[in-house]
C-alpha cells in the first residue's frame, strides 16, 4: 500500500529583491510504501533538506504534488496544517528540539496536550513507549540533565506518541556519539520491523545502511536509488560507499 506519493516536485527560491532564483528541486518523483524505511542521501546543497521540509508541509512546492494516503497536502487548508502535521506526522530532529523548561515527560506529552488528551490517557500511552526506548527512569529529568542519546530517545518518543502515519527524521544521529548512534539506529530498525514508515535524511552511511531503500538526490533530482533486499548491513554499507564514491567523483559505474 502506497502511503506517500511525490509527483514532479519542483521548488524555486527567489531572493527578496526578486533578482535571483535558486532551483532547489527540479523534478522529484517517488513513492513510499507503508512500512518502508527510506534514507535520503546527497551532497550539501543537493536539495534533500528542502525535500524533507516539503514532505513535512513546512514549505510549499513551486509545482508538483505530495499526497499522504491519497490526500494532497495542497488540499489541506492553511489554518489546518498544524493539526494535520500533529495528527499524521512525527518529527525527529538533529538538535532534538526539546524545551529545557519542560521535563522529558512533558516534552513527550506536548503533542498530546495540544490535541486535548487527558493526563491519564497520556500516561497510558507513554508507559510502554518509554519502556521500549529505555527512558522510563529519566522521564522526570530535564533535557540539560541527560545525555545526547537520552535526549534523542525522548525526541523519538515525542514523535511516536501520536502514532503517526509517517516519521520524518532530519540527520537524527548528527549530534550523537558512536554509542548513542548505534542505540538510536537499533531503535529505528526495530520501529521499521514493527511496520512504522520512516523517511530519514542523512549524511551517514552507518545510518543509511539500516534503511530498506536509499534515494540519492543530486542537482535537485532523484538521481539513483538502492534497494537493500536481502543484503546484510555490512554489504549494504559497502554498496552505499561505492555508490557515493562514484557519484561524488564522477568516475566508475553506479551499481
Amino acid at each position: 500500500m502506497t502511503i506517500l506519493e511525490v509527483r514532479n516536485l519542483k521548488k524555486i527560491y527567489t531572493t527578496r529583491t526578486g533578482s535571483t532564483q535558486v532551483q532547489a528541486l527540479s523534478n522529484v518523483s517517488f513513492s513510499v510504501e507503508k512500512g518502508e524505511f527510506i534514507a535520503i542521501m546527497g551532497e550539501s546543497g543537493s536539495g534533500k533538506t528542502t525535500l524533507l521540509n516539503l514532505l513535512a508541509s513546512l514549505d510549499k512546492p513551486t509545482s508538483g504534488e505530495i499526497c499522504l494516503e491519497g490526500v494532497p497536502l495542497s488540499s489541506v487548508p492553511e489554518n489546518n496544517l498544524a493539526v494535520f502535521r500533529r495528527d499524521n506526522l512525527g518529527f525527529v530532529f538533529q538538535d532534538f528540539n526539546l524545551l529545557d523548561t519542560f521535563t522529558l515527560q512533558d516534552n513527550i506529552f506536548l503533542p498530546l496536550v495540544l490535541s486535548g488528551k487527558q493526563y491519564k490517557s497520556m500516561q497510558f500511552m507513554l508507559q510502554p513507549l518509554a519502556a521500549s526506548l529505555h527512558i522510563s527512569d529519566i522521564l522526570n529529568k530535564y533535557p540539560y540533565e541527560v545525555s545526547g542519546g537520552q535526549k534523542q530517545r525522548a525526541a523519538v518518543a515525542r514523535a511516536l506518541i501520536t502514532n503517526p502515519k509517517l516519521v520524518l527524521a532530519d540527520e537524527p544521529t548528527g549530534s550523537l556519539d558512536s554509542k548513542a548512534t548505534n542505540q538510536l539506529l537499533q531503535i529505528f530498525t526495530e520501529l521499521h520491523e514493527k511496520g512504522q514508515t520512516i523517511v530519514m535524511v542523512t549524511h551517514s552511511l552507518q545510518a543509511a545502511c539500516r534503511a530498506s531503500r536509499v534515494l540519492y538526490i543530486k542537482d535537485g533530482e532523484v538521481f539513483h536509488q538502492i534497494y537493500r533486499g536481502q543484503m546484510s548491513k555490512e554489504a549494504m554499507y559497502q554498496r552505499l560507499s561505492d555508490t557515493l564514491t562514484a557519484l561524488t567523483t564522477g568516475g566508475g559505474e553506479i551499481a
